[in-house]
């Protein structure tokens, strides 16, 4: 005796709609991300050693003297204000200076006394060059 069933389950399962769930939110992810960091234009000078500093506050300068502490623009009277309460926060002491390599040394000079006069140590960031 053979017993027919009506009802049969399909074994096959349909994802057209788990990849429009998933484009959906990847759409919405990448509508509301805010960027972490911004593309700050600056050509550091090369170096051939690789090694690098924990740095506590990063101070970038482009060749147009646009100062920005950890990518916030900062206007040059402002900076050690704002320099002040960056180190307060970090328990590192260290300054890690971006600053193009156009620009003179009396600008890094500048920075690094104000924050010498903070107490904090100055280190220069550089690019790395790689030898052939």
């Amino acid at each position: 005796m053979k017993i027919n069933m009506k009802n049969k389950i399909n074994p096959s399962f349909n994802m057209a709609s788990m990849t429009d769930v998933i484009f959906l939110l990847l759409i919405f992810l990448l509508v509301t991300a805010h960027p972490t960091s911004k593309a700050i234009p600056i050509d550091l000078p090369l170096s051939k050693q690789e090694k690098t500093a924990p740095a506590a506050v990063n101070v970038s300068v482009t060749k147009t003297l646009q100062y920005y502490v950890e990518d916030q623009p900062v206007d040059f009277n402002q900076l050690a204000v704002v320099l002040r309460k960056q180190l307060e926060r970090k328990s590192s002491k260290v300054v890690l200076l971006h600053i193009d390599k156009s620009l003179s040394i009396a600008h890094m000079v500048n920075i690094a006394d104000v924050a010498t006069g903070l107490g904090a140590e100055v280190s220069l960031a550089t690019q790395f060059e790689k030898r052939p």
